[in-house]
């Protein structure tokens, strides 16, 4: 069974899109995947990760954050900056929790949940874990804090003063604004939204892949997030921080280092599954 461009109601009861493909060789585990910031569930190789599991038997599910920018209409890309100004973090736990919801009825039995995260996506992941009981986690690339991605001193009384700021998208070339609302949601959720407590506190199984050549989420992250959930950190050599796929991605394979880590991650959750 496959859903292409399914929807689901996420935070806010904000319409997005979702991808959900049961193989027929069903092993009675689903996988979820988490995009990063600026990212969406067809960007580059995602599809291919989807058929990589798929054909071990796993379920796939792969979807859109809320507010990534994407619409039910036009889920590539940022058609509607002003949803994307509006993300929060809280935001995007909710959606994890509102996905699982949505699907549920296409499984006929319970079904145990892994939940993989690449960037931004993997401090979701963490962070969405505990209440959405999930049976283990995959980390690719992950984020290891929240509070570290905010300007200090001038810069944040400048974003407080004029209530926006905006970052760049070099690939499409957009200046898209964020809220000052995201900083008051993590002021107002500092304990929910601490990587590092709930990862010392974490029970899941957690595995941490990174490259060593990633530029935009530095090694040490991995490192850092490796020493709190007390397991080590499984480095793909020479792999940048998308594995070394881009967007659009016309190619039939993964790249290597996204091979190697599909494989790895393949791995982990079967040891898991069992």
């Amino acid at each position: 069974m496959k859903i292409k461009n399914g929807i689901y109601k996420g935070a806010q009861g904000r319409e997005s899109l979702f991808d959900l493909s049961i193989p027929e060789n069903y092993n009675g585990h689903l996988i979820v995947f988490i995009h990063g910031f600026m990212g969406f569930k067809d960007w580059g190789t995602w599809n291919l990760v989807q058929d990589f599991f798929n054909s071990y038997g796993f379920a796939f599910c792969k979807f859109n954050i809320s507010h990534n920018g994407g619409t039910i209409q036009q889920g590539i890309d940022f058609p509607d900056i002003e949803a994307f100004g509006k993300n929060t973090y809280s935001h995007e736990i909710k959606d994890v929790e509102c996905l699982l919801k949505e699907i549920k009825p296409y499984f006929k039995e319970q079904v145990s949940i892994h939940l993989i995260g690449h960037s931004r996506g993997g401090g979701t992941a963490l962070l969405a874990a505990e209440q959405s009981k999930v049976n283990s986690i995959c980390l690719w690339a992950s984020i290891s804090s929240i509070s570290d991605r905010f300007p200090d001193d001038d810069a944040l009384n400048n974003w407080k003063a004029t209530g926006v700021r905006f970052v760049s998208n070099a690939r499409t070339g957009q200046k898209l604004p964020q809220y000052y609302s995201l900083y008051e949601d993590f002021h107002q959720n500092k304990d929910k939204l601490n990587i590092q407590e709930k990862a010392s506190s974490c029970k899941i199984p957690t595995a941490i892949f990174h490259g060593d050549a990633d530029q935009s989420v530095a090694i040490a992250e991995g490192e850092a997030l490796a020493a709190w959930l007390k397991t080590n950190l499984q480095v793909i050599r020479g792999a940048d921080h998308v594995f070394g796929a881009q967007h659009p991605w016309k190619q039939n394979e993964m790249p290597n280092s996204l091979i190697e880590l599909c494989k790895l991650s393949l791995q982990f959750i079967q040891i898991k599954a069992n």
